[in-house]
């Protein structure tokens, strides 16, 4: 028996669609780039605390990025990438075609992005249709430090890190409108509580301090961050130091400045200050010019710099 009309255009269509995501494919393997839709697993990682239902809700199509389980049946764009997809994708168009009504898929909502629990075919074919919402029962999970569509495993690890030392400091409420402290690579939040901890000593020990109750630690979380790790960060944008170093964040030059500062005080004997340290530390620890261009035209093809930056 002969398919309908409705399936023969779902069929056409399927077939276009998996052509496209060996394009996508091509195109991740050229920059260097991943074309895989984000695992649900992941989200651990970020350190949910809780969650709760939000019933029925419309949702941005281009804001889902990751599945429960079908992460490696589609592709970053939501392309189907197997032949064992075709017939439910085809009966899914078909439906559509014919002017069925969908039931809504079910989501789990991270931050702003969503990650699909059921319905990942509808999904598909609603992102091969240029539709701008779909319906989807919604489960949001509260997180610190929320994902972006981007991320890597090790983006979400290093954010869940970062949740942690959020955690751990309540800078939050410390220190309201703070700067965002990301790294770019994991295992450097444990440094930065090292770095409070050892200020909330040091400002017990101060002579004016004598008879007074112990410094807390919401004061030496304070103090650290905006005697120390801000005045860094002056020191970073006055002395133009980010713009030698294409790709790393100010926490990242935060560290290696005041690492540089401890060699330098060994080496001269005495305190050189951040200000001094961060000069230095441009002057001689900055990459070759031609490193930094191809860098940052790296940066730029995978769409992680502004071309002005």
């Amino acid at each position: 028996m002969s398919e309908t009309h409705p399936r023969l255009q779902a069929r056409h269509e399927v077939e276009r669609a998996r052509f496209l995501a060996d394009v996508y494919d091509l195109l991740a393997i050229l920059r260097r780039e991943p074309n895989e839709l984000l695992p649900f697993d992941w989200v651990w990682h970020l350190a949910p605390e809780g969650e709760h239902p939000l019933g029925v809700q419309a949702i941005p199509v281009d804001q889902i990025i990751g599945s429960v389980d079908r992460y490696r049946e589609f592709d970053r764009h939501y392309l189907p990438k197997e032949p064992h997809l075709d017939e439910r994708w085809i009966g899914v168009r078909a439906a559509q075609l014919q002017g069925k009504e969908l039931p809504p898929i079910q989501v789990y909502k991270v931050g702003e992005l969503y990650f699909v629990k059921d319905g990942n075919h509808r999904v598909s074919v609603a992102r091969r249709q240029g539709q701008h919402y779909i319906d989807a029962h919604v489960i949001e999970l509260h997180v610190t430090v929320p994902p972006d569509e981007h991320d890597t495993l090790r983006d979400l690890i290093i954010k869940g890190e970062y949740a942690r030392f959020l955690k751990a400091t309540e800078l939050g409420r410390v220190v309201p409108g703070h700067r965002e402290i990301l790294f770019t690579t994991p295992g450097r939040y444990d440094r930065l509580l090292e770095h409070i901890r050892t200020r909330q000593y040091f400002l017990d020990r101060k002579p004016e301090r004598a008879g007074l109750p112990p410094v807390s630690w919401a004061e030496a979380v304070e103090s650290w961050y905006r005697r120390l790790y801000s005045r860094v960060l002056e020191n970073i944008e006055k002395h133009d130091v980010m713009a030698r170093f294409p790709g790393r964040t100010e926490a990242d030059l935060y560290l290696w400045i005041m690492d540089h500062r401890y060699f330098l005080t060994e080496k001269y004997g005495h305190d050189v200050g951040s200000e001094a340290a961060t000069r230095d530390f441009r002057a001689h620890h900055a990459p070759p010019l031609y490193r930094r261009v191809g860098q940052r035209m790296r940066l730029m093809w995978r769409g992680r710099l502004h071309p002005a930056a």
